[in-house]
C-alpha cells in the first residue's frame, strides 16, 4: 500500500515537472513568476487565471461567490510582514505569488478580477470603513445591483456575502471605483467629492500592474 502510495506521488510530482518545464519553454511569464515566488505562487496565478475562464459568461450573482471564495483561500498578513512596509497595495500577481496580504490586497484583486469578468465598474466600488470588532481600518468591495438600493459586501473578514443592511460592524469612510471617490457614511450613495486620479495609492497600483511589476517577498530578499 505504502509502494503504491509513493508510485502515485512520485508520477503526480513528474507530470507537474513536466508541464512546468513545457510552460517554461514557451512562456517567460512563467519562468518569471516561478522565480520571483516559486511553484506554488505559479500555480496560485494559473488557478485564477482558469478561474476567469470558468467563470465567462456566467451570471453575476455566481461571479462574485466564486470570486470572493476563491481569494478568501489566501492568508491574512500585514504589510510590513510581507512587504516590509506598512502600507503597500500589491497587485493581484504579486498577492496571488506571495499567497498572502492585507484587506487592501484582497479587495484589489477581487474588484478587477470582476472587472474583467465584464461586471460593470459603475456596479463595483472598493470602500475603506472601519471594522468596528477589531477597532482598525479595513477595505472590502460592494456590489450594487440594478434593481437594490442594498448592496453586496464581498469581505475578508466575513466570507458570506451580507447585504450592507446587515454589515453593521462596518463603519465606511470613503469609497472608490477606477473612475470616482465618493465620501460616504453609508455602503451606499454618498457625496461624489472627484475622480480617482487624486488616489497616490491608486495610481501606483494600476502603474506597477500595467508594467507587470513582480516585488520579492520580505522574507525571500537576500
Amino acid at each position: 500500500m505504502l509502494q503504491r502510495r509513493c508510485l502515485t506521488w512520485l508520477i503526480a510530482w513528474a507530470l507537474m515537472l513536466l508541464t512546468v518545464s513545457s510552460v517554461l519553454a514557451r512562456d517567460t511569464e512563467a519562468e518569471r513568476i516561478i522565480e520571483v515566488y516559486g511553484l506554488q505562487g505559479w500555480v496560485r496565478v494559473q488557478q485564477w487565471e482558469q478561474l476567469l475562464v470558468d467563470l465567462e459568461g456566467q451570471s453575476t450573482r455566481r461571479q462574485l461567490m466564486e470570486v470572493n471564495d476563491f481569494f478568501n483561500r489566501m492568508h491574512f498578513s500585514d504589510d510590513v510582514r510581507v512587504w516590509g512596509e506598512e502600507d503597500y497595495w500589491a497587485t493581484p500577481l504579486e498577492f496571488l505569488g506571495a499567497g498572502a496580504g492585507d484587506c487592501d490586497d484582497f479587495a484589489m484583486a477581487k474588484y478587477l478580477t470582476l472587472r474583467e469578468l465584464g461586471v460593470p465598474e459603475d456596479r463595483l466600488r472598493l470602500h475603506y470603513v472601519k471594522a468596528l470588532s477589531l477597532n482598525q481600518f479595513h477595505m472590502v468591495v460592494t456590489y450594487q445591483g440594478a434593481n437594490t438600493r442594498n448592496p453586496d459586501v464581498l469581505d475578508n473578514l466575513n466570507s458570506s456575502i451580507l447585504p450592507a443592511s446587515e454589515r453593521t460592524d462596518l463603519l465606511p469612510i470613503y469609497s472608490f471605483n477606477g473612475s470616482a471617490l465618493w465620501m460616504s457614511k453609508r455602503l451606499e450613495g454618498g457625496q461624489r467629492i472627484s475622480d480617482s486620479r487624486g488616489l497616490s495609492s491608486l495610481s501606483d497600483w494600476q502603474k506597477r500592474r500595467a508594467q507587470g511589476v513582480l516585488r520579492v517577498p520580505r522574507h525571500k530578499r537576500p
